[in-house]
């Protein structure tokens, strides 16, 4: 069995992306299906990740030091909408 500081030392960042992927998909790359065990272990794995090294952590993810982020709606609202320019603004009367 691995430890968790040897697993934080050999995973790199594209390794954290690759199993994050597979835990939001469900499916490798390649489009295999992970198993229950397989999805339940790379969870495992980035959430141990992101508590040693998520500094800028998003709503409801793990971030550094173990804590899960929660975000206001406030916050969520501001941090979308940075540098986000209107495309059209339509001003609808009603005549």
């Amino acid at each position: 069995m691995m430890n968790i500081e040897t697993l934080l030392e050999s995973m790199t960042p594209e390794v954290f992306k690759n199993l994050q992927y597979a835990v939001e998909t469900g499916k490798w790359h390649n489009g295999t299906p992970l198993s229950a065990d397989q999805r339940s272990t790379c969870m495992q794995a980035v959430m141990i990740y992101q508590s040693k090294y998520n500094t800028d952590a998003q709503h409801m993810t793990v971030a550094e030091g173990g804590e899960i982020s929660f975000k206001s709606k406030s916050e969520l609202k501001k941090q979308f909408s940075k540098d986000q320019q209107d495309i059209v603004r339509v001003n609808v009367s009603s005549d």
